[in-house]
């Protein structure tokens, strides 16, 4: 709803801006015409030296610009301008408030926990010195074996960069196990690009025998592809003539670090995206709506810092959600080992404190509040996610 208002805030400021803008250009084309007109009319006079002719040119100019009055047929445009701008700067400071502080809650951290999330951040995004900084400074060096995974990830991927897929290969087959659980592709992948590699820059005969040495395991299961690569050979040197584009596209080796980054981080039990720019994104996701939240509890004298449980959801990208949550829909208490969700024989759901207030403590029989079926006392059981 906000992202609504501030983005229809804009949209009027642009139109006002392009009708004092389009303005602005015909009053300068008026003008100009008029100058255009007057020095013509000099240059193709009888007597183009003559002061007389020339002040009488000048003088009908003055008169024809006075009509014209630019200044006033620009002032109009320009303040309905400015007053859209004003507004809308309003606006933006209204809905996004630089004192985030607001929002901060006194919260006990596992201080281990948050310089591993860092150290790790740094070290996933290649920044080994900054690493080894953080860990060193909370005096905990032991956790830096996290440096020699991602340090082995980086030169990995910076090799496959320069289209040397060895050290990505020998990598993939170390940890072949791990990536069929995983059900990954990114060992086939591997050998599909370097088979192709070979097949541009030798011959047909080295094409074949890299096939038979590592392709043909993955026959079995992959036919259509090994069928395809084989049929490239006929491509031999030329091979963006070929017409499969699904495994022959520049876009592969593009795509490669990225789907290295992926596979590598999974089979070290990582996620792709940092704990920290994770935790940063989903903070400035849902921060307009803990500021709104402080903003209202201030006004009716609330306390923040004591609150247990934000009395409004939190709404964020599908991205940000990693787990199960269950909200009680009568309630809208969420789920909690206190509070668990209770499935009814219907297969609907409620929280347990729900279900206590429904049934009178559990002394009577109640009806679903959603359909038609009688519940009676201990026909209920705890839903585990």
């Amino acid at each position: 709803m906000e992202l609504t208002t501030i983005k229809d805030a804009f949209d009027r400021v642009n139109k006002k801006q392009k009708l004092s803008s389009s303005k602005s250009q015909e009053v300068i084309d008026q003008v100009g015409r008029e100058i255009e007109q007057a020095l013509e009319k000099i240059q193709s006079a009888d007597d183009p030296t003559s002061p007389f002719d020339q002040k009488s040119i000048l003088t009908d100019l003055v008169l024809e610009l006075n009509a014209i009055d630019p200044l006033h047929q620009l002032e109009g445009p320009q303040k309905e301008l400015n007053l859209n701008l004003s507004k809308y700067q309003k606006l933006l400071e209204r809905f996004f408030n630089p004192d985030i502080s607001k929002a901060y809650r006194n919260v006990d951290f596992d201080l281990h926990i948050v310089n591993q999330i860092l150290a790790s951040h740094f070290y996933q995004e290649g920044l080994f010195d900054l690493g080894d900084s953080i860990l060193n400074e909370a005096g905990e060096p032991e956790a830096t074996v996290l440096k020699s995974q991602f340090l082995d990830m980086h030169q990995i991927i910076e090799a496959a960069r320069l289209r040397n897929l060895e050290p990505a290969l020998k990598w993939a087959s170390t940890n072949r196990e791990k990536l069929k659980q995983n059900g990954s592709k990114i060992e086939l992948k591997l050998h599909q690009l370097q088979f192709l590699d070979v097949l541009q820059k030798g011959t047909r005969a080295d094409a074949v025998i890299y096939a038979r040495t590592y392709l043909a395991p993955f026959y079995s299961l992959h036919k259509k592809e090994f069928q395809k690569l084989m049929c490239c050979l006929l491509w031999a040197g030329r091979i963006g003539s070929a017409p499969y584009p699904e495994i022959t596209s520049p876009s592969h080796w593009e795509n490669l670090t990225e789907e290295l980054t992926r596979e590598f981080c999974s089979v070290l039990g990582h996620s792709y995206g940092s704990p920290l720019g994770v935790a940063i994104s989903a903070g400035i996701e849902g921060l307009p709506t803990l500021l709104k939240l402080v903003s209202v509890m201030s006004a009716k004298k609330q306390e923040w810092q004591a609150m247990k449980q934000l009395p409004v959801p939190v709404e964020l990208g599908k991205e940000f959600q990693f787990h199960s949550i269950f909200v009680c829909p009568v309630s809208r208490d969420q789920g909690s080992e206190e509070n668990p969700p209770m499935l009814m024989p219907c297969s609907h759901v409620l929280c347990k404190q729900s279900m206590m207030k429904l049934s009178k403590s559990g002394t009577r029989s109640f009806k679903c509040p959603y359909c038609p079926a009688e519940i009676s006392v201990g026909q209920w059981r705890q839903l585990y996610f």
